[in-house]
C-alpha cells in the first residue's frame, strides 16, 4: 500500500511537471491551420509571426508600422486565427514563444532536431480538443471494423496505427495502395469506421476513398494538418495535427511524426475505456508473440 501511494505521488508529480511545461498553448499552430484561408496581406503577417520574431514593442501600432499594414489588418488576422482580437493574440503569442539557447554539450545540428521535435509537441498540445479525442475514442470502440489508409509516408503511419490497435482487440486493417483503397471502399457499411492519414489533406486519391466510403454509410475521420479539410461534407471528424511547412528545420525530422503523436494520443484515450479488459487483450497478444519467438528459438537449436 505504501509503495502504491509513493507511485501515485510520483505520477501526480510527473503530471504536474507536464502541466507546467505545457501550461501555455502556442499561437503558432493556430496561425498555420488558418493560413490557407488568409488574404495575401494576412499571409505576409502570418509568415512574420511564424518566424517567431521578438520585438521590444509588439503593440498594435508598432507592428502595423513595422509590417506596413493597417491596424485593422492585424485585428482581422488575429480573429481569423481564432482570437477575439489582436491583444489576446499577441498575449498568447508572447507566452508561447520557445527560447532556443545553444548548449555547449550538444552539437547545433542535434539541438535543431530536438527543438523541431519540441516545437511539434508543443503545437500538438495547442491543437488538441479533449472533447474531440473522446468522441474519436468512442467511434473506435463502437466500430465493427476499422480501415485506416495513407499514401507515401502516411502509409507507414497507417500500418503503425493498425498494429497498435490490433493488439488490443480492434478489428483494424491498414492500406497504402490506392487501388486497394478504391476496392475496399465499395464494400463499406454503416458499422465501419474509415480513417485517412494525410498531412496535406489534399491527396485526391485519399479523399475519393473517404468520399466513397461515406457514400456507403461508413463513419469517416481524417487526421491532417489542413484546417480546410473540415469543409469536406464527407468527413465526420477532422483531427488536426501540426504542419511541418512553417517549422524551422522541419526538413530534419520524419514527416509522419505528427501523425504518430496523434495516433498515440488516440490510443491512450481508447485504452482509458474498459482499461482492464484492453490490458488483458494486450497481454494475450504479447504472450502469443513471445511463445512464437520461443518456439522459433527451439527450432533453430534442433537444426
Amino acid at each position: 500500500m505504501k509503495q502504491r501511494k509513493e507511485e501515485f505521488g510520483q505520477s501526480l508529480s510527473t503530471m504536474g511537471d507536464l502541466t507546467q511545461h505545457y501550461r501555455e498553448k502556442s499561437a503558432l499552430p493556430l496561425i498555420e491551420s488558418a493560413y490557407d484561408g488568409m488574404t495575401h496581406t494576412e499571409k505576409m503577417v502570418a509568415r512574420y509571426f511564424l518566424e517567431e520574431n521578438e520585438l521590444p514593442d509588439l503593440s498594435l501600432k508598432a507592428v502595423a508600422g513595422k509590417l506596413c499594414v493597417s491596424e485593422a489588418t492585424l485585428v482581422r488576422f488575429a480573429k481569423k486565427c481564432g482570437f477575439k482580437g489582436y491583444r489576446e493574440f499577441i498575449f498568447q503569442y508572447e507566452k508561447g514563444l520557445i527560447a532556443k539557447k545553444p548548449t555547449e554539450n550538444i552539437a547545433l545540428s542535434s539541438l535543431q532536431v530536438l527543438n523541431a521535435y519540441q516545437d511539434l509537441l508543443t503545437k500538438s498540445y495547442s491543437l488538441i480538443s479533449e472533447e474531440q479525442i473522446c468522441r474519436v475514442a468512442d467511434m473506435l470502440t463502437k466500430a465493427k471494423r476499422v480501415y485506416v489508409g495513407g499514401i507515401g509516408s502516411s502509409g507507414y503511419a497507417a500500418r503503425e496505427m493498425a498494429y497498435r490497435f490490433m493488439r488490443v482487440g480492434v478489428g483494424i486493417e491498414a492500406y497504402d495502395d490506392v487501388d486497394m483503397m478504391r476496392m475496399i471502399a465499395v464494400f463499406r457499411s454503416p458499422d465501419d469506421l474509415v480513417i485517412g492519414l494525410s498531412l496535406s489533406g489534399v491527396r485526391k486519391e485519399l479523399l475519393e476513398y473517404m468520399q466513397m466510403s461515406k457514400e456507403k454509410g461508413a463513419k469517416t475521420m481524417l487526421i491532417t494538418s489542413n484546417h480546410h479539410s473540415e469543409l469536406h461534407e464527407f468527413i465526420d471528424e477532422t483531427v488536426l495535427v501540426p504542419s511541418l511547412v512553417h517549422l524551422n528545420h522541419g526538413n530534419l525530422i520524419s514527416p509522419q511524426f505528427p501523425l504518430l503523436v496523434m495516433i498515440d494520443i488516440l490510443y491512450a484515450a481508447y485504452m482509458r475505456q474498459n482499461r482492464r479488459e484492453k490490458q488483458t487483450l494486450h497481454g494475450l497478444t504479447l504472450d502469443a508473440i513471445e511463445k512464437r519467438n520461443k518456439d522459433d528459438s527451439l527450432s533453430d537449436e534442433e537444426r
